[in-house]
């Protein structure tokens, strides 16, 4: 007869190699999205002299999503990624220092209004 154990371990494995053709269409995405974001980055830093810090961010956690990705299809994790764990939170930068906007001046007003 068939096993229990043996069963079980054949449907896991089943649904593990679904999750992993899934996380393959979303690493093609995500590899895109990041692509996207290095030009944008690069144009950013010719205009403004320095990397956009929201960019850095977001390409940093982006980055990690990859590697869990990497790390769940490669059997290296159980753990799968993103949107069933959190999303990675950005390390800090390592590099050059983002730009810096100053905060716009809030106008003056008058405490009663003019007729």
């Amino acid at each position: 007869m068939n096993d229990p154990k043996t069963e079980a371990k054949y449907e896991s494995i089943l649904l593990r190699v679904l999750w992993m053709l899934v996380f393959v269409v979303v690493w093609q995405v995500a590899q895109f999205i990041l692509g996207a974001v290095v030009l944008v980055q690069l144009i950013y830093r010719l205009f403004y002299g320095a990397p956009s810090a929201s960019l850095m961010n977001f390409g940093d956690s982006l980055s990690q999503f990859l590697a869990q990705i990497g790390r769940f299809g490669t059997f290296h994790s159980d753990q799968k990624p993103w949107p069933f764990a959190d999303w990675p939170t950005p390390r800090t930068p390592e590099g050059e220092a983002p730009h810096a906007v100053a905060p716009a001046p809030h106008p003056v007003r008058d405490e009663e209004p003019k007729l």
